[in-house]
């Protein structure tokens, strides 16, 4: 079964909005699919927490078998505003709150992949490495979680997809 990048922008979309610190809404907007530069460019429009779900990259692996993998890496960012860069306490209680919303988010991850149907099934929870961030720009401070997502790749050729 393959995983389309839009079943994945669906299944995060879904995870802001059912967590109840983030509680993402179309009229309370917190999930962004924007690539990080892009977010940082219109920083002001955020709301907190911020989910921000980066564009994924992927490789393909032979395995030196028949059964070849996809490996998909992609990230996301928890994003909050601390209005005085001075306030150590305060950033630190941030990145604190932040990283137990990750963990509840890896968790709940780990839970659907499960389902032989999400698609988050191929998921590699050892895979995950999350980074503190601090911008300069608005006072902005997160952590970035990179993941691997895995699928199966066929390599047969669908002759229904060829004119010759």
């Amino acid at each position: 079964m393959r995983t389309t990048f839009s079943e994945l922008v669906t299944y995060f979309k879904g995870l802001a909005t059912n967590h109840k610190e983030i509680r993402h809404s179309e009229t309370e907007k917190h999930f962004y699919r924007f690539e990080v530069d892009e977010v940082l460019t219109g920083i002001n429009k955020l709301k907190y927490p911020a989910f921000i779900l980066e564009g994924y990259r992927f490789a393909y692996k032979d395995m030196k078998a028949d059964n070849p993998v996809k490996k998909r890496q992609g990230a996301f960012i928890l994003l909050d505003h601390v209005g005085d860069p001075g306030n150590h306490d305060k950033i630190h209680e941030v990145w604190d709150r932040l990283e137990e919303i990750g963990d509840d988010i890896l968790s709940r991850i780990n839970a659907d992949k499960r389902d032989k149907t999400s698609p988050v099934r191929d998921f590699d929870l050892e895979s995950v490495e999350g980074s503190l961030l601090a911008t300069e720009l608005g006072n902005h401070y997160g952590i970035r979680f990179t993941f691997d997502i895995d699928c199966r790749y066929s390599r047969e050729v669908d002759p229904e997809k060829w004119l010759v």
